[in-house]
């Protein structure tokens, strides 16, 4: 029997590179990513544009857009679990597959409601804020029906490494390019309008609108390879409570729900605070799309290096030595720039380059961690595993709208007139060194916990395929 096993394993490992093939062909490389710039277009709206939108037009304070923020993805990340444990618990797989239906039915609301969240109706000042917070609740709702299923779709088209790292670079291209779209063409499309609370919702729904071209173009041009689909057992109450039980137990994903935790809320920092940046410190608040055009300028050398480091150095260093440089940046930034536009705009660059290298290699982080849960439970539960991850990710998105909406206030910003020297000061920190601090503890902590590289990962789906035999 021994024997028996021993021939089988090395069989298995032999023929390891074979299980992995085919490899994923360009197209179907390049409609995943479509499917993130189709969510980036709808997405980033609201992440990036949404407090300025509601303290400049609308008219509700700072204090009240962060704490909506706050209370809004705080739900939404409860829902996120929700709906991942819906999309591992469903039995009854058509021919879209597992994960397809979700993003191909789920976009044109999406759109609607991303619209619908930039209008301003003329209510009273309590009525605007339960406006902005219902209008933000649902949208955000919408969103995870689309997002947990595409973002679980990578586990299931692929086991090889390279592969899913190619994935998560044509994601992070896919979504870096909708910030690029977004910025250089949000809000000098808005300024030709006379009154930007009729050019909001029009410019939005236009952009929205061309996220549900992309999203269609995704569902098309992706493959389902590997689903696992569960049958019901009579008696079952349900997958939902031993996959969270399992999960508690899966170490490398609490290391790296932590790191995204601080990395995605000193990301999201900068994003929601540059407007202020640009127009108070900078004096150029359309200085936005020169930003995101000069981001989307050096997307490309950043993902081509993103890929060499990893095939050289593996997903963890690449990753350390992306935060190390946007850390660096960050507080040359903060010494230097001042408001030397030039400058500023030189470090940015360096800074955003680096910023680029964790950020894709993320996605990949996370589907590796889907097979050492199948590997230590028994279980494949993408669905489960990918929301809540998002749940941490919402968790940072609620606090990278919280945080500068708390301290707006705190500081003393009022919207559209000249700012007091210490408002300034308190802008300059919020943008740069929070970020860089948050960052930094993020390298730290992953640097010394975080243990499946990428061999070990490899090793691990070598014994899931052998199990798979011996049963």
């Amino acid at each position: 029997m021994a024997k028996t096993l021993d021939a089988i394993k090395e069989r298995k490992e032999s023929s390891f590179d074979h299980i992995q093939e085919p490899k994923l062909k360009f197209m179907e490389k390049l409609s995943y990513g479509f499917g993130d710039f189709g969510n980036g277009l709808m997405f980033d709206l609201g992440m990036i544009f949404l407090l300025k939108f509601y303290t400049d037009v609308l008219g509700i304070s700072a204090a009240y857009g962060g704490i909506i923020f706050l209370v809004a993805k705080i739900f939404d990340a409860f829902v996120d679990t929700g709906v991942g444990t819906f999309v591992d618990s469903r039995t009854k797989i058509g021919k879209f597959g597992k994960f397809r239906p979700f993003i191909l039915y789920g976009t044109v609301p999406l759109a609607i409601l991303t619209t619908i969240s930039f209008l301003s109706p003329d209510f009273s000042d309590t009525g605007k804020v339960i406006w902005a917070f219902a209008t933000y609740l649902i949208f955000n709702v919408a969103y995870s029906f689309v997002n947990i299923p595409y973002g679980s779709l990578s586990a299931s088209m692929t086991f090889n490494a390279d592969d899913r790292t190619q994935l998560s670079v044509f994601r992070n291209f896919g979504s870096q390019s909708a910030l690029f779209v977004t910025g250089i063409l949000l809000i000098p499309l808005v300024k030709h309008f006379d009154n930007p609370a009729i050019g909001f919702p029009v410019v939005v729904g236009a952009l929205s609108a061309t996220g549900v071209i992309f999203h269609l173009l995704c569902v098309r041009g992706v493959k389902e390879r590997h689903v696992v689909v569960r049958q019901k057992v009579e008696g079952e109450h349900g997958v939902g409570k031993k996959a969270f039980i399992n999960l508690v137990k899966n170490g490398p994903f609490a290391v790296l729900a932590t790191y995204t935790l601080l990395t995605i809320t000193a990301m999201f920092l900068k994003q929601s605070t540059q407007l202020y940046y640009f127009q108070y410190l900078l004096g150029k608040e359309t200085l936005v799309g020169i930003v995101s055009l000069v981001n989307f300028a050096v997307l490309i050398p950043a993902l081509f290096l993103t890929t060499k480091l990893s095939k050289v150095f593996g997903k963890k260093t690449t990753a350390l030595i992306g935060l190390g440089g946007f850390v660096t940046f960050e507080v040359l930034n903060y010494l230097f720039s001042g408001d030397n536009v030039t400058l500023f705009l030189i470090l940015n660059s360096c800074s955003a380059f680096f910023l680029v290298i964790p950020n894709t290699v993320t996605w990949a982080f996370i589907a590796d961690v889907v097979e050492y849960g199948q590997w230590k439970s028994g279980v494949r539960t993408e669905g489960i595993i990918y929301s809540s991850y998002s749940f941490t990710r919402k968790v940072s998105q609620a606090l990278a709208g919280f945080i500068p909406g708390v301290m707006l206030t705190m500081i003393g910003y009022k919207p559209n007139v000249a700012q007091a020297e210490g408002t300034l000061q308190g802008l300059k920190t919020l943008y740069f060194l929070l970020p860089a601090g948050l960052s930094l503890v993020a390298l730290v902590l992953f640097l010394c916990l975080y243990r499946l590289t990428d061999k070990r990962h490899k090793q691990i789906v070598s014994e899931l395929a052998l199990r798979d035999e011996l049963h």
